[in-house]
């Protein structure tokens, strides 16, 4: 049997049994991959032609190589075990539970499956507690703090969930739905050490429950903690390591894995958000927009990752794009968070800062632990010049995921606004850790050290220079190292950074006062260098400008020819007409 015929029979499968646990979240992530297998020619027709439309060459466009496999050499293939089936006798009871379960009536499901025994009633029975909890603590931190607020509250059945599994567990009584579950109690009261152990487990005996794998990424916050997992080798061990690769801002990596999953996953759907969203981390913004049109023809009425496409299209300043895209998700699903960040994007491209933290919070009141909403809130406060509520915002982000480095950056520039630079700096060190190769933090930083309070310019040098780096698109590193090469007097770096961001503006086509501050610095420092063919070269360019620089210019010339004795002296108007 083939690797992607192995594969479609194992979701299959799986889909099947998550759904019939209630794990619609995990049974649609692999129902999604399972459309995303390439099509066997031989089995090939018409009617699974919508996810082979024209979209091949695309969505291959940016592999840096052809994969023709997957798993890679050495991953072995666990068969999709026949989950115990223990509904038999009381299956009439379990049917009902559900249904209650799917109607959002938890306690009403859990108290049916009451009597029942089997490992899947257990399952379903401890799934419902849970969820009940989770709601009436959303219910009461509404009515405690209101539905941004901060609470204590907690979810009041994981104490005796707890007890039960780990009785089930010791006693060897529970199934991998059972310790996923348990791994997820285990992390909502704190003990994480052992909510990796069970997961891990719950990995291993049934490898194709996406929502398990989710909950050990969120538990593996560092590349020591990822290496220490005893991961039984699978495919979807590759989709997880894809996955956590990106949490830990490991682009490149992340890249190489969703690249190679591709050779079967070809029209998946997700691993290809999955690529866009780590080029995006990347800043490789052109790719992505390419990657995201893509994306929303083969799917129009996505929604899910297309706040990461209002984030390109918001950075571009495409207008019309940004419009239709918003006018698109209100028309499909007005009331998603994503929905909701999309549209603030737009209200803050076009200025209206009020109403785009109006669509922010709304996202939030649909799900407080929406990341990007609390930090793109705190971005528009900053704009809005409330730097109190910014500050509140880029915290309850970096609670939410402390890798997150746009908050940190935005506490940092929040705190530089008040004239606190040692914090400023302190939140500012923060972003870079996370993603040091965003030229714009490095830039943030050496401005901070450049502050009169911390005077540091020999560190804001080295800030400026790991800038220049990391392609400075708005050309501010040249320019800085140069002038404060200038100011700590050191006339040889500064020429070299000058002429650099010389050589830039002109690939660049730019125009500005910029220039003119290089070309008389590069025509001074040459002539006092005595290198008058180079100094004359700078000046004759000032020539062509009409204000002071041009009579500088002038004198310049005049006292070059006094200086060189053999060289014939002649009116200065000579170089220019």
């Amino acid at each position: 049997m083939s690797s992607k015929e192995s594969c479609r029979n194992e979701l299959r499968t799986a889909i099947r049994q998550l759904s019939d646990r209630c794990l619609y979240s995990a049974s649609k992530w692999a129902a999604e991959q399972l459309v995303g297998i390439e099509q066997d020619p031989a089995k090939f027709t018409p009617s699974n032609t919508r996810f082979q439309r024209g979209s091949s060459s695309i969505r291959r466009r940016f592999r840096t190589n052809e994969i023709t496999s997957t798993p890679p050499t050495g991953v072995a293939y666990v068969s999709t075990p026949v989950m115990e089936e223990d509904e038999v006798i009381h299956g009439d009871f379990y049917l009902l539970a559900k249904s209650y379960f799917d109607c959002r009536e938890y306690r009403r499901a859990a108290h049916v499956l009451r009597d029942q025994t089997g490992k899947k009633s257990v399952f379903l029975r401890c799934y419902a507690l849970y969820l009940a909890g989770e709601k009436r603590k959303e219910e009461e931190m509404i009515e405690l703090e209101g539905p941004l607020g901060k609470s204590d509250t907690v979810n009041r059945e994981l104490v005796s969930l707890e007890r039960e599994l780990s009785t089930l567990c010791k006693n060897n009584m529970i199934d991998p739905f059972g310790l996923y579950l348990y791994g997820l109690v285990l992390k909502e009261k704190g003990n994480e050490n052992l909510a990796r152990k069970v997961l891990v487990e719950s990995v291993n005996s049934y490898p194709w429950n996406w929502s398990a794998w989710s909950e050990l990424q969120s538990l593996c916050t560092t590349v020591d903690l990822l290496n220490s997992l005893n991961l039984s080798n699978h495919w979807m061990k590759e989709f997880f390591l894809a996955s956590v690769y990106q949490e830990l801002r490991m682009h490149n990596e992340s890249l190489v894995k969703y690249e190679n999953l591709q050779g079967n996953f070809t029209f998946s759907n997700y691993i290809q958000a999955q690529i866009a969203k780590a080029r995006y981390s990347l800043r490789e913004f052109e790719q992505v927009e390419v990657i995201f049109e893509d994306l929303l023809r083969n799917d129009p009425y996505r929604v899910e990752d297309m706040d990461t496409y209002s984030n390109v299209l918001y950075t571009k300043e495409c207008f019309s794009a940004l419009s239709y895209l918003a006018h698109r998700v209100i028309m499909t699903d007005k009331y998603r968070p994503e929905s909701c960040c999309i549209i603030g994007n737009y209200y803050s491209l076009k200025g209206q800062h009020e109403k785009s933290v109006m669509y922010f919070r709304r996202a939030l009141k649909l799900n407080k632990n929406y990341l990007s909403a609390w930090t793109l809130m705190g971005h528009e406060y900053v704009e809005m010049k409330n730097t109190p509520a910014a500050v509140d915002a880029y915290r309850r982000a970096v609670d939410i995921n402390p890798r997150d480095y746009r908050a940190w950056y935005g506490l940092g520039q929040a705190y530089e606004m008040m004239g606190m630079p040692h914090y400023a700096l302190h939140y500012f060190r923060k972003s870079v850790f996370f993603q040091p190769i965003d030229s714009r933090l490095w830039i943030a930083m050496a401005q901070c050290y450049e502050s009169e309070q911390l005077h540091m310019l020999e560190e804001a040098i080295k800030c400026y220079k790991r800038a220049a780096n990391c392609n400075d698109t708005e050309a501010i590193a040249l320019h800085r190292l140069a002038k404060l090469h200038r100011e700590l007097g050191h006339p040889e770096e500064a020429a070299f950074y000058y002429k650099k961001d010389l050589e830039r503006m002109e690939a660049e086509d730019r125009e500005g006062p910029n220039i003119v501050e290089a070309l008389m610095f590069l025509a001074t420092h040459y002539k006092a260098q005595k290198r008058f063919e180079e100094a004359e070269v700078y000046c004759t360019r000032l020539l062509d400008y009409t204000g002071p620089e041009r009579e500088t210019a002038k004198n310049l010339l005049r006292g070059m020819r006094i200086a060189q004795s053999s060289f014939p002296s002649m009116d200065v108007e000579h170089f220019h007409p």
